[in-house]
């Protein structure tokens, strides 16, 4: 559960509070009696973002190459489907 506290306190005790901070502690900064901001500790990476591996992304690509529509069956359904337009800058009214 963080902690309230006024934006004055924090003005007047912020090296304390960042300590407490680093430590784990969370705050919840207040102006009028008004939640305004959260001071939490930083959940940053402990090592750059990787990019994917070559045989992720072609394994990805050969699932979803295999759920691939017909596409002779989509322009079908096109074809032979009621036309819908439905941008308003279209619109016959």
């Amino acid at each position: 559960m963080a902690t309230q506290i006024p934006q004055r306190e924090l003005r007047n005790r912020n090296a304390d509070i960042l300590n407490r901070v680093e430590a784990g502690e969370s705050f919840v900064v207040t102006r009028n009696g008004v939640a305004i901001a959260d001071v939490v500790p930083h959940a940053g990476r402990s090592a750059p973002p990787m990019f994917p591996k070559t045989k992720d992304l072609a394994e990805r690509r050969r699932r979803s190459s295999e759920s691939t529509p017909d596409r002779e069956a989509w322009l079908r359904d096109i074809r032979d489907g009621e036309v819908v337009d439905d941008d308003p800058l279209n619109s016959r009214a």
